[in-house]
């Protein structure tokens, strides 16, 4: 199984990069932002709950996210396996879908890192509020919120894979196209 996590600060183009990934490999994509989305606008119990957290660019809690996540990857039968979009953002996300993945008999592949700089995230996030609609991308302070929560709470969980021999960085500005075929080689090294 070929199981990736796609990592990377708000704006890296995870979600984005995930599609060209998901396409070429097969993957199963779970992106914790568009489960918790959905979730929101459906206006569930964890919709209603995880949008008080997110509204404020803060992450949602560990217990909730982790549970959603295995939730949704048991409802696939017989993946290829997995790009993860969005998580683990902690490392108790990362042990906890550690020891999920082995209940199922398989582990992570790779942590790829994507690596953009702050003023293109910032334009980025900027641009996908105008066109998406992303409400969370459009206020400039939410924007540099999830960019230091990313920092504090989230980057750390680099050396957690790092620690595994499994993570990677890979250059994430520039076009699309340039951007996915350094991944495409990424992953076709491994």
């Amino acid at each position: 199984m070929l199981n990736i996590v796609l990592f990377g600060p708000p704006g890296a183009g995870k979600g984005t990069q995930s599609n060209q990934l998901i396409e070429k490999y097969g993957l199963i994509h779970l992106s914790t932002g568009d489960i918790f989305r959905a979730n929101i606008k459906g206006k569930t119990k964890l919709g209603v709950l995880a949008k008080g957290f997110i509204d404020k660019g803060q992450l949602v809690p560990d217990e909730v996210t982790i549970n959603l996540l295995k939730s949704e990857a048991q409802k696939v039968e017989n993946p290829k396996g997995f790009i993860f979009d969005g998580f683990p953002r902690t490392n108790k996300q990362a042990v906890a879908l550690d020891d999920f993945l082995l209940e199922i008999g398989t582990s992570i592949t790779q942590m790829i890192s994507l690596d953009v700089d702050e003023e293109e995230l910032k334009s980025r996030l900027e641009l996908r509020a105008k066109d998406s609609g992303r409400v969370d991308d459009a206020d400039p302070a939410v924007i540099q919120n999830r960019i230091n929560v990313y920092r504090q709470e989230t980057a750390p969980v680099k050396d957690y894979y790092s620690g595994q021999d499994k993570w990677m960085k890979i250059d994430g500005q520039g076009t699309i196209e340039a951007i996915t075929q350094r991944l495409f080689d990424a992953i076709d090294s491994l």
